[in-house]
């Protein structure tokens, strides 16, 4: 295991319901690397990422955090190691400011007023867009700035790791365009940080990520080295 390893996931299985969703998963996410996680609707990519967060139990296999392992972590207490999780649906409060939004992960963690308010300098200074709608409630926002929220929100924990599912899901084209740019610019302010993105369509991605790994029925296969991004697919 090399020391810039942040997540190592190995021979990872999960059963919800009495069905076998995840099989056998296997991944790798190096600090400062963004890697993608592309398969249909159904194939597991949201399990997978909400194993890796203590969401759903795991029946086999490993997770290790910076060498670390964290299978035996509450949910909150992986989140305090630095690992930030971005759900499909936002989940935003709506009757909530966007920063009250983007502060509740340190609330829910208890941190010191004064790392909370350098935590929050961090993603306004990452997410700069943020700052103007920061007085703003959440309910009155488009999708495309709930999702920057909800990014903001995931960055006030997730220092070392960020979990995004689906996160151009229901974004127009410009949008989509807009939030994979914001992506790209955060990866160039925190050259440390480690990304791991799940999707259904790779297109956007294909500048940003230099991993690939395909999920299928529960399966994954990484993508050889210097070949193409795999091509989209769709749930059918």
């Amino acid at each position: 295991m090399t020391a810039d390893l942040a997540l190592a996931v190995a021979g990872l299985s999960v059963e919800l319901g009495g069905t076998r969703i995840l099989r056998d998963v296997t991944l790798d996410v190096a600090s400062g690397s963004t890697v993608a996680l592309i398969g249909r609707n159904g194939a597991g990519k949201t399990t997978t990422l909400r194993a890796i967060m203590g969401l759903v139990a795991r029946q086999d296999g490993t997770i290790r955090f910076h060498g670390a392992a964290v299978d035996g972590l509450a949910t909150h207490q992986r989140a305090r190691l630095g690992i930030g999780y971005v759900p499909e649906d936002r989940r935003m409060i709506s009757a909530l400011s966007v920063e009250s939004n983007v502060l509740l992960p340190a609330d829910a963690c208890k941190l010191a007023a004064g790392e909370r308010g350098a935590r929050l300098e961090r993603v306004y200074a990452l997410l700069p867009e943020l700052t103007k709608m920061r007085e703003r409630s959440a309910g009155s926002l488009s999708g495309g700035q709930q999702k920057m929220v909800a990014l903001g929100r995931a960055l006030m924990i997730g220092s070392r790791l960020l979990l995004l599912d689906e996160p151009f899901q229901g974004l127009s084209p410009a949008l989509s365009r807009n939030y994979a740019e914001t992506l790209a610019g955060l990866r160039e302010r925190d050259s440390e940080l480690a990304i791991l993105v799940a999707e259904a369509n790779p297109a956007l991605l294909r500048p940003l990520a230099g991993i690939w790994y395909a999920i299928e029925r529960g399966a994954v296969t990484r993508q050889d080295a210097g070949a193409p991004a795999p091509a989209p697919v769709h749930s059918g």
